[in-house]
């Protein structure tokens, strides 16, 4: 489905709602119309799939956005010092929570984890504020297949003098990722499950 840019007289605001289960269930309905598509592809982790989740879709957008930030938001720990994720997909994830952070009077900041040093300058793998050692922080991610993307977050954010103990994500293909974090000794939750989104979509 295309977006299309949505006014006042169009559609109402959904994503300021203070009712969170009319909230996640929206951004549910958003994943199912904008994001969920069935077919042939090829995933990142190298496996093929019946269907894809083209997650910008919904992050990108601005209730989606909203959305994101305002449902991840409680479910950091609250000695959370900083939210993070690996380049693309988590960007604007933890953009999103660390501006919904400061509207709700408990601001976080945003990390954002390179596959690959800069090239310049600092050559840093992490770009955003920098944090004391030890910092407590939590990793985000869009979509969850075998776990490995978020790891690689998780790695480079421990080298850096950090501490991880959990990931966060949007959607949890249930390809295994939750069973590898647990092997890791990592905390683990999803807002959604595909199962959840496929019975939406077929609804």
């Amino acid at each position: 489905m295309t977006y299309q840019a949505e006014t006042p007289t169009q559609s109402h605001i959904w994503a300021t709602t203070t009712d969170f289960v009319t909230l996640r269930q929206h951004l549910l309905d958003l994943f199912c119309q904008l994001a969920y598509q069935e077919g042939d592809f090829v995933l990142s982790s190298g496996l093929r799939s019946s269907y894809y989740i083209n997650k910008t879709q919904v992050t990108l957008h601005p209730q989606g956005a909203l959305a994101v930030g305002r449902i991840l938001l409680p479910l950091l720990p609250s000695d959370t010092q900083a939210v993070a994720g690996l380049t693309l997909g988590a960007d604007p994830v933890v953009t999103a929570v660390s501006v919904v952070s400061t509207y709700e009077n408990r601001p976080i900041p945003a990390l954002i984890v390179r596959k690959e040093p800069k090239g310049h300058g600092t050559k840093a793998y992490i770009e955003g504020p920098s944090l004391p050692e030890g910092a407590k922080v939590v990793v985000l991610e869009d979509v969850v297949t075998t776990g490995q993307s978020a790891m690689k977050a998780v790695h480079r954010l421990r080298d850096a003098g950090y501490t991880v103990n959990q990931i966060i994500a949007l959607v949890d293909r249930l390809q295994g990722g939750a069973e590898f974090y647990q092997q890791q000794g990592l905390q683990f939750q999803a807002v959604y499950t595909i199962k959840e989104i496929q019975e939406r979509y077929r609804q």
